[in-house]
């Protein structure tokens, strides 16, 4: 692998923004996406960001991105969070993944923190089987709990919060 990984700088975020539409048609939500690369750029760069997105970078092509961001645990502390591992298709087992998966790791050591997390989806088992390859737990008996903008609305509605 002869990509050089780097963090992402505004004039990536076109590119970046490619890459989350990439995953979200493999993972079958091709509509889901509804950030922008403006979003991208406002959250994801200078000093007061909220996600780091480190980039596996060839010639100027981005070929591969993990993006993560801070969260606490009541348990262990100031923890990192990896929302997303993607790799282009076509570059796709040639050890980009590992590498940006090992900056991920060593970004979180350095740092002092006690756990890096993330999802995966039951049915990708080749990210699975990656992650407990690697040594990481895949724990079956955490289910993960989301509440969009509208179920978010009708909860505040029935508790009389808004109209």
């Amino acid at each position: 692998m002869n990509a050089q990984i780097r963090k992402a700088e505004s004039n990536d975020m076109a590119q970046v923004l490619r890459l989350i539409t990439e995953l979200a048609v493999y993972e079958k939500e091709p509509d889901a996406v509804e950030i922008t690369v403006d979003d991208l750029i406002a959250y994801g760069t200078g000093e007061d960001r909220d996600f780091t997105c480190f980039i596996a970078e060839r010639e100027g092509d981005i070929l591969g991105i993990a993006l993560v961001y801070f969260r606490f645990s009541t348990w262990k502390g100031r923890t990192v969070h990896l929302e997303d591992l993607i790799v282009r298709e076509q570059y796709r087992g040639q050890g980009i993944g590992m590498t940006l998966y090992t900056e991920v790791i060593n970004y979180t050591y350095s740092l002092g923190l006690k756990r890096v997390e993330w999802v995966v989806l039951d049915w990708n088992t080749n990210a699975v089987d990656f992650y407990q390859r690697s040594g990481a737990t895949v724990m079956q008996e955490w289910n993960t709990v989301q509440m969009d903008t509208q179920a978010m609305k009708q909860f505040l509605v029935s508790k009389g919060k808004i109209d």
